[in-house]
């Protein structure tokens, strides 16, 4: 057993090694001419600006909560004030993930400008490797701190012979869960907050200077374009790093908690289950390293996704293999987790089957946003006939896109279940998940290509260049896509994982829809995604208004910057992003953590079931949607710089049916980039704060079930009719 415990925090710390080497790396790449390095500069400031004042506000959160926790972990036996400490630790580890990645964003992108001077493959090398960086430094830092905690929390804090007791499993359940909750929270706000940012200078930049202006998003003319740039590492880096981060480590929470569950006869003290999620995402993080040596190009005319793809397939197919003697080699032949009898090999079934769901969600999201594709041509048809049909046809593809990965995750939570039970969804949840290290390079490498095509653009280079990095931006805004979809697939099964340790913790026998309490609760869950895409898309809009006024403001009352003749006020774009990002940022993520304490104190751990299933259903079903909807209206616009044939008669950018694709997509950025890819983390974390506070409600019932019959009925014998 101490050979497998130190081996986990070990593998985490190869990782943040490998990080710092692939980091270095980046580092020695040429970073281009003078002019590129002054636009990168704005970048990296404004960005570094904006991390600093989100941590500011972040930090006083944290703080504040784990006092919150710290006392609330002395008022019953089973909590434990140790959370407060482990909330704090998930929180700064979150934070630090956003970090690493934006720092290395913010380096490779010109490096990548420059790579792109010489040859696609060269160009490729560096924003990937930028990537992994964050995916690979993401991972290691996940499975660092969770490894760490479990070493330091089960050797120095429970009693010799005392793990087995109920009282003391629920108090490391708790302290767990506090790791989680802390990266989840971070998680929220800057993925929220970095996702008002982006989508608000990216509208003003395409309102007012693609539709009004006529010049190009990217123009250095544009005062929103280094905002726009920023707005990319924020967003799509910082923030979904954090967001990975969170989501990596609630699923390996989950499992680890059902796993606690399960009697098993193993040699190591019973533990096999809940160390078993910790060492597969161990062998993924190794693997996604190795696989990372297999995405490359040689020739121009190679295609990235394909390369990306070869990456992909390769750290699932050896973290599948690798799983089936790490299962064989900790568990025990037979298991039961309540009353549900399941053997190690079932386990490995389970953990195939999750990485078939991810692999299936991946494909299938590529199908529905990709270009080319029948979905993305179907917007780019409908975009001839003016914005109205563009819009229509965007929705259409989104709300289209919902059902097949809905019932390939039905499948999964069926499959999974029927060979291990719970602990199966869990299992299955943390194979999906265990090549996060490559889903998260494949992802990040996307706003980074994104970030070199607007410096190029700013630095006037050869066209040759931008075309060169506009190739990897469209394949980055697929894979952004698939990214997504994987998340909120992983966020399903995490939640019912996460779910049904609900129920254990708090005893509830069932969760009857039947009583009126806990439908209701159902409804009230099931609103709640919509109320917090609102809020986030409303808050997009009126940052946005605010930015596309400074915008007109400058191009009429600064002379001379349609001329090249005199610099826009790039700065006064990037004050107004980060202002308005962070103060909308609040209302949000008070819903999602708020909502769950005072369902739960208030009325019950019955109804708080129902409202975790219908935050759950209807959560999924908002970010699948969402997310592709805004993926495929990208691409559709995208689709315009080469040339689209419609009815026969070819249309370029600057066309109408362009204009009306450059709606589409600044509908479609608060989908994509704001509030659909913050639905996972609003399902995962309301189930996370539930869990925290199922031992100080376990005692509650429902207000159904306390009530009295107030009369009792006795038979009546009807009266006959008068005459």
């Amino acid at each position: 057993m101490n050979i497998v415990l130190i081996l986990i925090p070990l593998i985490g710390l190869i990782g943040l090694i490998v990080t710092a080497f692939k980091s270095a790396w980046v580092n020695r790449q040429d970073a281009g001419d003078p002019k590129m390095q002054e636009l990168a500069g704005f970048i990296a400031k404004g960005a570094m600006a904006f991390l600093k004042a989100e941590w500011r506000i972040l930090g006083v959160f944290a703080l504040i909560t784990s006092i919150l926790l710290g006392w609330s972990g002395t008022l019953i036996e089973e909590s434990n004030p140790i959370i407060a400490i482990s909330f704090l630790l998930g929180a700064f580890l979150s934070a630090l993930a956003g970090y690493i990645g934006m720092k290395i964003a913010t380096r490779a992108n010109v490096r990548t400008t420059q790579a792109a001077r010489t040859s696609l493959a060269k160009a490729l090398d560096v924003s990937f490797t930028g990537g992994s960086v964050m995916g690979i430094g993401v991972a290691g830092l996940a499975i660092l701190g969770l490894g760490g905690l479990f070493i330091v929390f089960f050797k120095y804090f429970v009693p010799e012979g005392a793990l087995a007791t109920g009282i003391e499993m629920k108090k490391a359940i708790e302290v767990l869960a506090g790791f989680s909750l802390g990266a989840e929270s971070i998680a929220l706000f800057a993925r929220v907050g970095g996702g008002i940012y982006t989508k608000a200078a990216d509208v003003g930049a395409d309102l007012v200077g693609k539709v009004e202006a006529g010049i190009p998003e990217d123009d250095v003319r544009n005062p929103a374009t280094i905002a726009d740039n920023v707005g990319d590492n924020v967003g799509d880096v910082a923030g979904m790093g954090a967001d990975l981060f969170g989501s990596y480590v609630a699923t390996i929470l989950a499992t680890m908690v059902l796993g606690q569950e399960i009697v098993s006869n193993d040699n190591f003290g019973g533990l096999s289950p809940i160390l078993l999620p910790m060492v597969t995402a161990g062998l993924g993080l190794i693997f996604s390293i190795v696989a990372t040596f297999f995405v490359h190009i040689k020739k121009e005319t190679d295609s990235v996704q394909h390369a990306l793809n070869i990456g992909n397939w390769s750290s699932i197919i050896l973290t599948a293999i690798a799983s089936y003697f790490a299962v064989m080699y900790l568990l025990p032949e037979k298991m039961v987790i309540r009353e549900f009898e399941f053997t190690s090999l079932d386990v490995f079934i389970a953990i195939v089957i999750g990485l078939v769901v991810g692999t299936l969600m991946s494909i299938i999201t590529e199908y529905y946003t990709a270009m080319g594709k029948r979905p993305v041509n179907s917007i780019v048809q409908k975009s001839g006939t003016g914005h109205a049909t563009n819009i229509i046809g965007g929705l259409s593809i989104g709300m289209e896109s919902t059902a097949l990965p809905i019932f390939i995750l039905a499948a999964g939570i069926f499959g999974s279940h029927y060979f291990a039970g719970l602990y199966g969804v869990a299992i299955a949840a943390a194979g999906m998940m265990a090549t996060t290290a490559m889903q998260l390079a494949i992802d990040a490498f996307g706003p980074i290509a994104d970030n070199a095509g607007g410096i190029a653009e700013m630095s006037q280079l050869p066209e040759e260049v931008r075309h060169r990095t506009d190739n990897l931006d469209a394949v980055g805004n697929t894979t952004a896509a698939t990214g997504k979809g994987f998340a909120i697939a992983s966020a399903a099964l995490t939640s019912l994982a996460l779910f049904a340790a609900f129920v254990g913790v708090t005893g509830i026998a069932a969760i009857d829809i039947f009583k009126a309490p806990v439908l209701a609760g159902l409804f009230v869950g099931g609103m709640i995604p919509y109320i917090f895409s609102s809020l986030a898309i409303a808050a997009v809009g009126r940052a946005a208004m605010d930015m596309v006024n400074e915008v007109r403001r400058q191009f009429h009352e600064i002379p001379g910057i349609m001329e090249y003749k005199a610099q826009p006020e790039y700065e006064k774009c990037v004050a107004i992003s980060t202002r308005a990002s962070l103060r909308e940022m609040i209302a949000p993520g008070a819903i999602a953590l708020l909502m769950p304490v005072i369902i739960g104190f208030t009325f019950g751990p019955e109804v708080l079931g129902g409202f975790l299933a219908g935050i759950t259903v209807s959560g999924v079903l908002m970010g699948i949607f969402q997310s592709n909807a805004g993926g495929a209206w990208d691409n559709a616009k995208k689709s315009f710089e080469k040339g689209v044939d419609i009815n026969g008669k070819m249309y370029y950018k600057k066309s109408e049916p362009h204009k009306a694709s450059v709606t589409g997509d600044t509908v479609g950025d608060p989908f994509k980039d704001t509030s659909g890819p913050s639905m996972n983390i609003l399902i995962k974390l309301s189930s996370i704060v539930a869990l925290i506070i199922a031992p100080h409600i376990s005692t509650m019932k429902t207000m159904e079930a306390k009530k009295e019959p107030k009369m009792k009925i006795e038979k009546v014998t009807p009266v006959a009719h008068i005459k």
